[in-house]
This record gives structure tokens, C-alpha cells and sequence, in this order.
């Protein structure tokens, strides 16, 4: 969470970070916390919260797709 939450200064949870990387509308907002997530912790990490979480892998990796587009280069999850 500390990776997430440090670069931009916000305080999410982990139930608000599982519900914006799961959210579409994360990446058209920008959603820092989201981006962090999907750009800086490593897949390995980001495959255990998704499980631990029981977050929709399918829509996180739509998310990751979209923020992908806008950042110009490809996360790992994105599909």
C-alpha cells in the first residue's frame, strides 16, 4: 500500500484501491492510486491482492489496458 498511497500523496484503503483497479472509469479519471498500482508494484504482488481481494481479474486487466493506451507503453496486466 505504501507504494501506492507515497507518490501522490493519498491515503486509499485496500478495499478502495480494489474497487478502482476494477473500475473503467479509473483510468478515463486518472486515478493515481490505480496507475501506481498497476505501474509500480510487481505483477507477482498484483496477482496475490486481485486473489486476496477477490477482484475481477478480467476488469482489472481491462483497466490496465486503458491506462496502458494513456501512458503510452504496456503494464503487465493489461490484455
Amino acid at each position: 500500500m505504501a507504494t501506492v498511497n507515497a507518490p501522490y500523496g493519498v491515503a486509499v484503503t485496500p478495499t478502495q484501491l480494489a474497487v478502482s483497479i476494477a473500475d473503467p472509469e479509473s483510468a478515463v479519471a486518472c486515478d493515481q492510486a490505480a496507475f501506481a498500482f498497476l505501474s509500480e508494484v510487481s505483477p507477482k504482488l498484483q496477482h496475490a491482492f486481485i486473489a486476496e481481494m477477490g477482484v475481477d481479474a478480467g476488469l482489472v486487466a481491462l483497466v490496465a489496458h486503458k491506462f496502458s493506451d494513456l501512458a503510452g507503453y504496456r503494464l503487465a496486466l493489461a490484455v
